[in-house]
This record gives C-alpha cells, structure tokens and sequence, in this order.
C-alpha cells in the first residue's frame, strides 16, 4: 500500500533539535521511515505558536529555510512539489513528495501580499487558524467565539487562495469560519487532521453536517492520530481510528476519508508508533471488510483528488 499524509509538525521538531536531518531522526517521520512504508506524499506543516512566536512570519520563514535546506540534502529521495504534474513526475521517478504547509494563517500578519510570498517559497495548503485568534478568524480551541465566522481580510484571504492555488485547511477554525469557508471558497477544501465529533466530542473534530458538506464540496478530512480527538484513552489506538473511519464512510462516503496524522506534534503514545507501521492502520481496515479499492482511497487516492483540482 502507498501513503499520503496531509500533516505532521515534523519541521519544528527539526527546528527545536538541530542534530537530526529529515533524512533520519529518532522523530514519528523521516525519509527511512517513509520509505519502508512507500509514501507517496508527505505535507509538511510550519506550525507556529502565536504565544511563543513575537514575530510569526519571521519565524516561518526560518522554518521554510530549514525545510528547503532538508529537501536538498536529500534531493535524492523526495523534492517539494507544487503541483499534480510535478507531484506524478516524483512519482515515476521513484521520489517521495514534499507538500510544504502553514499551520497558522497568523503568519501573514494581516498583510495579503505575504501570502504570494509563501506560495513562491513553495506553500500549497495553509490552516488558517491555530488554537488563538489571528487576522483570519477564530479557532475552535475558543468555545465562547466558536459561532464566529472569518474576518474581512479572513475572506480576502479565501479568495485569494483559491486564486492562486492553495489549498484552505479548515483543522483549528471555528465552526462559523467553517461554514464562511463553505460560503466564499469556490474550489475544494480540506480539514487536514480532524475526526467526528459524533464519535469524539471534541470542538476540533467535525460535526455530521460539516462532514457531509466537505464531501459534496469534494474534499476530505484527513484521520488525526492524536488520542484527545480519538476516544477518551491515553494511548491512541488503531481500533478507534478505525471507528471514526467507518462513522465518517457511513456520514460522507468513503471519497472524503483522507489521513492527517499530526506526527511529531502528538504527546501521548500511538500504536502506529511512527511512519513506518502504517501498515497496521491497513491490516485493521482489511479485519473490517474494507475493499483494496477503499483503502487505496483512504490511504492516499482521495488526497491525489483534490492536489489535481486545487493546485494549478
């Protein structure tokens, strides 16, 4: 089986530790783990903590640095891509490819012309909010402002991404920044590490409704591993994300069932330990009578989908 992951916060954790490459890492992702597993694709989030960040476009630019000097020490194995043409050339060449992301729209700054700037760096997907308020919009994390939509720039911002190519990632936005994503968003869209609320009441997964529309707007929700959006355990279990897979076909079908398995910015124990056992999540799926064709789609199809009618 091959495998795309749509997040993971391997990128800080290089940032934090300068001793490691992406090549190899005692992290959940490098490209020895990913290699045993046949990835296709790895997104690669800059994950920036507003709270712990004074100046955030400063700090992902830093971290785009370190992720272009990764790609380059070890062009041998995997390129950053930009889009489905060049995602299918890494593809017949045997590499892995490297999607770069934002978590955290709060690096523009409130300035839209920062936003062509990361897209020429190479970003394809940008989560618009983290867990604080930005320029944008709300977060789920705040309950209190969780009905509360995008801003005017937030809206600025939608439309110009999709202009330009970006993928908008709904994970972290509050449930009124869901719908206004619904609303102004004219391509496809994605929640890159979220589940059900239905079977995990967490504010970061996704209601019935919101699942249902993400499928007919032709996107997907990528599995998050990290046990607090899983089920109420300390230890993340395949069994449970088997479950919210099954709540999730029977909700939306099985075409908006993607993986974002938040790697490397999970605390708790996973028995998909890192990269390199995603075969467990698949052996788990085959006990449920899931089809090959079903899980080709989960593990990697359905994301191929929407790089083809998103990136340009």
């Amino acid at each position: 089986m091959n495998f795309i992951d749509m997040h993971c916060d391997t990128i800080y954790k290089l940032m934090d530790d300068p001793r490691f490459s992406l090549y190899k890492n005692n992290f959940s992702i490098d490209i020895e783990k990913m290699k045993r597993a046949n990835y296709k694709a790895q997104f690669f989030a800059m994950f920036v903590d507003a709270e712990e960040t004074p100046n955030r476009l400063n700090r992902a630019l830093d971290m785009a640095n370190r992720f272009h000097l990764e790609m380059d020490k070890s062009k041998e194995y995997i390129k950053l891509v930009t889009n489905y043409d060049e995602f299918k050339s890494n593809e017949s060449q045997g590499k892995i490819s490297a999607f770069l992301t934002i978590e955290e729209g709060g690096v523009l700054e409130g300035d839209i012309s920062n936003l062509k700037k990361f897209y020429d760096l190479g970003v394809r997907l940008m989560t618009l909010t983290w867990n604080f308020k930005n320029e944008i919009g709300y977060p789920a994390y705040d309950r209190a402002n969780n009905h509360k939509g995008l801003t005017s720039f937030g809206i600025e911002v939608i439309d110009q991404m999709n202009n330009l190519g970006i993928i908008i990632d709904v994970s972290h936005l509050s449930d009124g920044g869901f719908y206004d994503v619904v609303k102004y968003s004219k391509h496809p869209f994605v929640a890159s590490h979220s589940n059900a609320r239905a079977v995990q009441n967490h504010q970061r997964n996704l209601t019935d409704e919101m699942i249902r529309i993400l499928s007919n707007k032709g996107g997907v929700t990528g599995i998050n591993f990290c046990t607090e959006f899983l089920a109420e355990d300390r230890i993340s279990k395949v069994e449970d994300m088997v479950n919210h897979i099954k709540h999730i076909k029977n909700i939306g079908g099985v075409d908006v069932i993607a993986l974002g398995t938040d790697f490397d910015g999970i605390h708790s124990k996973v028995e998909i330990e890192d990269a390199s056992q995603m075969g467990k999540l698949v052996y788990a799926l085959e006990k449920e009578k899931f089809s090959a064709g079903e899980i080709e789609k989960i593990c990697y199809k359905n994301v191929e989908r929407v790089i083809r009618d998103t990136l340009k």
